[in-house]
């Protein structure tokens, strides 16, 4: 039987069985009944399969939790960078104050050092004085 073509028979023997694996067994011909637990499977579309591929994962608490602890940062900085937190203000006014007061210190060195050349300048001018007075 396997070395000739399968006959005509044997296509109807596979056909027959398959019908006979579609029957229904015993009673269950006879009574038409749903069973709410039965599960059948449904024909979806290529739409469906495409978004059953890669279903969402569900992420665990402690996941949630650490990202938006993150996404929460990433926005505190960004809101500080900008200067419109407490803390932001508090950093730029105390700023302010130390460049006053390292322009104010700049300016009393600045007049220290002339009031210093100048008496440097009048200091030489004095000695030749008072030697030409000797």
């Amino acid at each position: 039987n396997r070395d000739f073509p399968p006959s005509s028979s044997d296509e109807d023997d596979e056909e027959s069985e398959e019908e006979a694996a579609t029957k229904t067994k015993g009673v269950e011909g006879l009574i038409d009944i749903e069973n709410p637990n039965r599960v059948q499977a449904k024909a979806k579309k290529v739409d469906q399969l495409s978004s059953d591929a890669s279903p969402k994962v569900e992420l665990s608490r402690r996941e949630r939790e650490e990202i938006k602890r993150q996404q929460d940062r990433v926005k505190y900085e960004k809101l500080r960078a900008e200067g419109k937190t407490d803390e932001a203000r508090a950093d730029l006014a105390r700023l302010a104050i130390i460049r006053k007061e390292r322009e104010a210190k700049a300016k009393e060195r600045e007049v220290a050092k002339k009031a210093a050349e100048e008496k440097k300048v009048t200091s030489m001018k004095s000695p030749t004085k008072a030697a030409a007075k000797k």
